[in-house]
């Protein structure tokens, strides 16, 4: 049984503290084109839900995207009669679009949204967020497709929703449930890092977002909810659905070139027990052993299959060289890639010429057992060639594992330690990574230095880390909860 003096125990996440001084922990866009007859009902809805479940101060924040009809006089009513509600104008539509300018702009160290015709049940609002309260998830997301949840719509959105995630599982590799349901969450810090990469500003917005924060490492917790189709929903559905293919396919694109600068944002908030310096336990050793088996069985087939086409039009040493050389070239991109998690174009190059040194020493042990198998028989028969080929292979491949592990691809943890234990500034609407002038530029990120918290920012996310741990240096700020009330009924809610 570990104790807190284990090498394996992480520190305690910092959990937002709980108080009355101004600031408000949670932030809810509700995002809105021409909804002048749902959104005062909407509103009033959910800020009395809010009022008597919600234990920590709030804030409803209107986005109105360019509609043209009384909404935003609706909007400035509600504005001015509840002191918890903000409106926001925006000139241009798109629903990422205004939740990115909005969510860039808050003070909130939680963000949320949900649609204005509150189909989910806000009885799953603070199990949202809660998560993202205590650190334990930087995103959370409603899931209508859960096992437990309760939904009520028809066989056409049914069958439209499921495809659209069996889409995102085969094409992106997706493992969330629900990407386009209109009740997700986010913490401000993560936000802050992740918007600047998010290009999309339509209905997209939510899966790519999704997307880039499981390639990243980030945590998404779902939550099953219950949910009822609203019958007058104003979205077209094959308009939509036509945008969301053509964003799977970007961003496909984009992550299969390497273009987006994940790895630089991976793992940066919270304590990560792969990073953990923990005796007799080597870093991704086992995994890394897997996928390099992988690889290489991939590759010796395909080495095979390249000699016996060579060797139809030329001698066995030179078809070994030629099927040798450009099977160490595809080698080395997969097990760049796969095995050793290296993305993005730096250092490919390089990778490349020190994988060709590898190739070399596996051409020599290769090339070595072929002669011997010459000076030994005049005329050896091709499967006798190949068995020797197999051999050969398997002690070119242990070597070539130790060469690549140790030089090639070395962990580089250790030298990279500052960019693990970076934190992150307090979002500030004029910051660089919160500007919306260019979304899709992928500058430096912001790094804070480890100081103490300023007094004038209650609500600060900063994360600690494990060197703050070993040296006393961080403290438990786990807070104490206010009781909330049990009385979560909605005089409103029919159901």
């Amino acid at each position: 049984m570990r104790t807190d003096s284990s090498p394996g125990t992480l520190p305690a996440r910092e959990h937002l503290p709980a108080g009355d001084a101004g600031t408000p922990v949670l932030d809810v866009v509700i995002p809105v084109y021409n909804e002048e007859k749902d959104l005062q009902p909407c509103v009033l809805r959910l800020h009395d839900h809010l009022k008597r479940t919600f234990p920590y101060a709030f804030r409803i924040t209107i986005a109105d995207n360019a509609s043209t009809d009384t909404t935003p006089q609706v909007s400035r009513r509600l504005e001015a009669e509840l002191p918890e509600v903000r409106a926001f104008r925006l000139e241009q539509k798109g629903r990422g679009r205004a939740l990115r300018t909005v969510w860039s702009a808050s003070d909130a160290p939680i963000l949320a949204y949900m649609d204005v015709d509150l189909s989910t049940d806000l009885n799953a609002l603070l199990p949202l967020v809660a998560p993202l309260i205590s650190g334990h998830s930087d995103l959370a997301i409603g899931s209508r497709l859960s096992r437990s949840s309760r939904v009520v719509r028809g066989a056409k959105r049914e069958f439209i929703s499921r495809s659209y995630n069996l889409i995102l599982r085969g094409s992106l590799q997706a493992r969330f449930s629900d990407a386009q349901c209109g009740f997700k969450a986010i913490r401000r810090d993560v936000a802050q890092v992740l918007l600047p990469l998010i290009e999309d500003t339509g209905w997209f917005f939510d899966t790519e977002m999704l997307v880039l924060a499981e390639r990243a490492g980030l945590r998404i917790h779902e939550v099953p909810v219950d949910w009822v189709d609203d019958p007058n929903s104003t979205v077209h559905i094959v308009k939509t659905a036509t945008d969301d293919l053509k964003g799977v396919w970007r961003v496909g694109k984009a992550l299969a070139s390497g273009s987006l600068p994940l790895d630089r944002i991976a793992r940066p908030f919270g304590d990560d027990p792969r990073d953990r310096e923990i005796k007799d336990v080597p870093k991704g050793l086992a995994r890394q052993l897997v996928g390099f088996c992988v690889v290489g069985g991939l590759s010796t087939l395909f080495y095979l299959l390249l000699y016996s086409g060579f060797r139809v039009f030329t001698g066995s040493q030179i078809a070994n060289a030629l099927a040798l050389l450009v099977s160490a070239i595809a080698n080395t991109a997969a097990n760049r890639r796969l095995t050793f998690g290296v993305r993005g174009r730096s250092g490919a190059v390089r990778h490349q010429a020190q994988g060709l040194v590898v190739f070399g020493i596996g051409l020599a042990l290769t090339s070595g057992s072929l002669a011997a198998l010459n000076a030994a028989s005049s005329d050896p028969a091709h499967s006798t060639e190949l068995a020797v080929l197999i051999a050969a292979n398997l002690a070119a491949t242990v070597l070539r594992f130790l060469l690549f592990r140790a030089w090639v691809f070395p962990d580089r943890r250790d030298t990279d330690a500052t960019v693990v234990a970076s934190h992150l500034p307090v979002a500030n609407p004029s910051s660089p990574a919160c500007s919306m002038a260019q979304p899709g530029h992928y500058g430096p990120l912001p790094q804070r230095p480890v100081t103490q918290r300023a007094p004038h920012d209650p609500y600060d996310t900063t994360q600690f880390r494990a060197g703050e741990a070993a040296d006393g240096s961080w403290r438990d700020a786990t807070m104490q909860l206010q009781p909330v009330r049990p009385h979560d009924t909605d005089s409103r809610d029919s159901r």
